[in-house]
């Protein structure tokens, strides 16, 4: 009984995470102008990039977008309509639509790497890394196709970090009598929160 409602809570979270970073890619597109086939590009590798590797890294076969084709269907509809989409999440579209929804695909990220990496039977430090690929790789790539130096490497406030703290409280939550949907939302709420919250009082790592 847990193990499928684990895995279906795990869908849900693998479908919110693409569509997280598939905006979070879109808004990046759309400030810089680019047109529905730029804006596919950069979407498709924010939202896909990092599973890829993690499958890539953990043998799994078919790739998870491969998979499940609705999720590139649904990322070309969302690339051609990009401006409405954007406005639809929030009536801001602005750096913030980019930072919120980078967050948040972070934290559903992390969490489904680590999770999909437990289930491959890999040690739990590795799961946890497995975890912060999964959710930080794709937004290093969406920086490097659009000509910026990566979040992840140029930003002082804790990126991957906030990612490998939540990815090892979730760990730490699989084994506790928590249902796994709350286990879930705890660690997802954790990374999304600690990273927001180091952004709006501005707090940094040392140099």
């Amino acid at each position: 009984m847990h193990v499928t409602r684990l895995q279906l809570v795990m869908h849900w979270v693998e479908i919110l995470a693409v569509f997280s970073f598939a905006v979070s890619g879109l808004a990046e597109a759309k400030r810089r102008r680019l047109d529905a086939v730029g804006a596919f590009i950069v979407a498709f590798l924010t939202a896909f990039g990092g599973g890829t590797l993690r499958d890539l890294l953990l043998d799994r076969r078919p790739f998870y977008w491969i998979e499940h084709e609705q999720y590139l269907l649904a990322l070309f509809v969302m690339s051609l309509f990009a401006n409405w989409v954007i406005r639809l999440v929030s009536q801001l579209v602005s750096d913030r639509v980019l930072i919120v929804a980078d967050a948040i695909g972070l934290g559903l990220f992390g969490v489904l790497g680590t999770q999909l990496a437990l289930d491959a039977g890999v040690p739990i430090f590795v799961s946890v890394m497995m975890g912060v690929i999964t959710a930080a790789f794709g937004g290093l790539l969406r920086d490097v196709v659009c000509n910026e130096v990566p979040m992840l490497l140029r930003d002082n406030h804790p990126y991957a970090t906030c990612a490998f703290l939540g990815c090892f409280l979730y760990v730490g939550l699989t084994h506790t009598d928590l249902l796994p949907s709350v286990s879930v939302v705890i660690a997802t709420l954790a990374i999304v929160i600690g990273r927001l919250v180091t952004l709006r009082w501005n707090i940094t790592l040392p140099r």
